[in-house]
């Protein structure tokens, strides 16, 4: 790589970086507000706060990196324009392909970038999260609930203690468990002791009843128990409750999924549309950078607008942004539109190399160097 390719790939690596970065912190802020109740509601500490927010930070980036990519593309190339340097360089023999290098660079390593998030650093972090808002419930639970008082830990599940015990543990339990339309569940027991087995976090209830009321059945059915285990992942609404959701489990679990699990014939379409979102991401990373340097890679000189091309470039990704979003819905309810999926961001790359290295986009570079000799 040239002095030139070199001073153009710090230029673009620099911008690239400064969006990425002010990008995901402008709407990780955003997010992290909406679960500022972590602290005022639910007494965690700081550092749990920013540990639970900042779990959304690989999912953030896998969405951004191609926007910084684009940006980071068009800034570079607009400024080497504005200050005369690619004119310059045209005129000194640079080629389109010579110019295209070190973008390329960036834009293989920002692509790079987004396929490690989106298969490996996302389905982690959300795995992470989902842990690590159980404990939350469970400190909740077990610490913050105050005894004597009906707590509402979710939309339709009720709890209440009346008085701790030694040991930490909760006296005269009761819980009325209404989120399932079709059944209420009412737990009653004389004490409850926080436990934790492995990754997971169970309130241990001892001598009691459950009682489960399908709806329009008159009389309910009584379970007595000694000792019951109760799943305190089941105390906290979406994301933490049930089996792994598809964005919660790994790349290598999603290609192998069981078709017969229960969970996933539910939504077998949601498993199918997750897999191939995560191996096109970073399809959309090389298209964006494209398309950029598709709208500004040819020298102009300072009179000429370069305001219709950067319209444009942007009127295209997001076009094929939308139409990738489009092709993931119906990807979940037809396998068929799997080669969609993909074959969206590879006509971005596709059709906007085509038009930056088409013979005609070179004529900007000849123009520039046959002026010169004239001169």
């Amino acid at each position: 790589m040239t002095l030139v390719e070199h001073y153009i790939l710090k230029i673009a690596a620099t911008a690239f970086l400064v969006a990425l970065g002010v990008l995901t912190a402008v709407i990780w802020l955003t997010q992290a507000m909406r679960d500022f109740d972590l602290m005022t509601t639910k007494g965690q500490s700081l550092i749990v706060f920013f540990h639970i927010t900042g779990l959304i930070i690989p999912s953030l980036l896998m969405v951004i990196t191609p926007i910084a990519l684009f940006i980071s593309v068009l800034f570079a190339l607009n400024k080497l324009n504005g200050d005369s340097e690619l004119v310059v360089a045209a005129a000194a023999g640079l080629s389109p392909f010579q110019l295209f290098r070190p973008f390329a660079v960036l834009i293989v390593a920002g692509s790079l970038f987004c396929g490690f998030m989106s298969l490996e650093a996302m389905p982690w972090s959300f795995r992470a999260l989902r842990f690590a808002l159980t404990e939350v419930h469970s400190d909740f639970l077990t610490r913050i609930v105050r005894p004597g008082a009906f707590n509402a830990l979710d939309y339709g599940l009720y709890f209440h203690y009346r008085a701790r015990g030694p040991g930490g543990a909760l006296l005269g339990i009761f819980m009325l468990d209404q989120r399932d339309p079709g059944q209420n569940n009412v737990y009653i027991a004389e004490k409850g002791i926080a436990s934790k087995v492995g990754d997971e976090s169970y309130l241990v209830l001892e001598t009691g009843t459950i009682q489960r009321q399908d709806k329009g059945s008159a009389a309910p059915a009584m379970v007595v128990f000694d000792s019951y285990a109760l799943d305190l992942s089941h105390f906290g609404a979406g994301m933490d409750a049930g089996p792994l959701r598809p964005r919660e489990r790994t790349t290598w679990e999603l290609l192998h999924y069981d078709p017969s699990d229960p969970y996933v014939k539910l939504d077998e379409g949601h498993f199918r549309a997750e897999l191939h979102d995560r191996f096109v991401a970073p399809l959309y990373a090389l298209a964006f950078g494209m398309i950029a340097f598709a709208a500004l890679g040819a020298p102009r000189t300072t009179r000429q607008n370069r305001g219709l091309a950067i319209t444009g470039a942007v009127m295209a990704g997001l076009a094929l942004r939308v139409g990738g979003f489009g092709a993931t819905a119906l990807l979940a309810r037809q396998p068929s539109a799997t080669a969609l999926a993909y074959l969206l961001p590879l006509s971005g790359c596709v059709l906007a190399a085509g038009f930056a290295f088409a013979p005609a986009s070179g004529l900007p570079f000849r123009r520039v160097r046959a002026k010169l000799a004239a001169a």
